[in-house]
């Protein structure tokens, strides 16, 4: 008579997963708001939108791309999460919503329980500084689609914003400025050119501190600057840089010129153009180069626009301004 075969014998380890449910109950609780009606386990999340006259939800999915490649050759897991959810918040904040709920999808071929409370952990300290609550989400164990050690990490949040003051950028006009924040890093775009131009490079503890660092959150910035009905449009730059970005939130008229001089650059974008040959239009398409959020005011409302984000102690460059495209084609002109 054949021995059983069970669905451990087949790679999956249910009591592994048990246990990583169990601390990700944990510590997604910390980030519930009053809203939250549901608790991790449904099998469906559920969230009352109270408080809104006219909501518009806005929604977001993204992941962190090859810098997972980075957290598993350190065996530095305890960032990487929060790098998705301030990702996914900027998404949804550079059309003026508030973030809401996030989900998270955490996908590997052999589930180790400590190292997906380590994503999961980053994930909840994220949502708990933007506000946002962890209210579900999905752990799958796949034996045989992952290498060992690695696994997959995707985001989905939802915000809302009322109807009349959704940011879309269509009152943008010639002479408005950018004002560029800076951002910390690759933040979580262009790793695997990065990856290539290090590949003879020692993966030094500081130069693994300098690549795992974490993709800033702008929400306050951005949300200060729309209460204060100042700001026209946002762009997060993320894949594609400043250059494939910004048009994005421009009208069809509209494109802008920007100084590449106009604000300080960072070693790590020096170490890898030294590193590589990588042609100008390329590394500007593929790095946000120092950028990580750009702010379209009109040019006789950047004095309140400054005093804001010094309060809040934002720096910030004028990095360029807009202008109209003859080719009526929204597009970025570097100077």
């Amino acid at each position: 008579m054949k021995e059983p075969t069970t669905y451990r014998d087949a790679g999956v380890n249910i009591e592994e997963a048990d246990r990583a449910v169990s601390q990700i109950r944990r510590v997604a609780a910390k980030t519930f708001t009053r809203n939250v009606l549901t608790s991790i386990g449904s099998f469906g999340a559920g969230f009352h939108l109270k408080g809104w006259r006219d909501p518009v939800l806005v929604s977001s999915a993204d992941g962190v791309g090859t810098k997972l490649k980075i957290a598993f050759a350190t065996g530095r897991h305890d960032s990487i999460g929060e790098d998705l959810v301030n990702h996914c918040v900027n998404d949804i904040a550079v059309q003026g919503a508030t973030p809401l709920f996030f989900l998270d999808y955490f996908a590997v071929g052999k589930l180790d329980a400590n190292v997906c409370s380590q994503v999961v952990a980053g994930i909840a300290r994220g949502c708990r500084s933007n506000r946002c609550a962890l209210i579900g989400g999905e752990t799958a164990e796949m034996p045989g689609l992952y290498a060992t050690g690695e696994y997959d990490l995707a985001g989905f949040i939802v915000g809302a914003v009322e109807r009349k003051r959704l940011l879309t950028g269509a009152d943008i006009r010639p002479g408005d400025l950018l004002l560029g924040l800076p951002s910390n890093g690759l933040h979580t775009n262009g790793y695997s050119l990065a990856r290539k131009l290090l590949e003879n490079t020692e993966l030094s503890p500081s130069l693994a501190d300098e690549l795992l660092k974490i993709h800033k959150s702008y929400l306050a910035p951005l949300h200060a600057l729309h209460e204060a009905k100042l700001l026209k449009g946002a762009a997060h730059i993320t894949g594609g840089g400043l250059t494939g970005n910004i048009p994005r939130v421009l009208p069809r008229t509209c494109a802008v010129e920007i100084d590449p001089d106009s604000w300080p650059s960072q070693p790590i974008f020096e170490l890898l153009q030294r590193l590589g040959n990588v042609p100008e239009g390329d590394f500007r398409r593929t790095f946000n180069l120092g950028i990580g959020m750009v702010l379209i005011v009109a040019e006789s409302k950047i004095g309140t626009a400054s005093q804001i984000l010094k309060k809040l102690r934002e720096p910030f460059s004028l990095i360029g301004h807009v202008i109209r495209s003859k080719a009526k084609q929204p597009r970025v002109v570097y100077l």
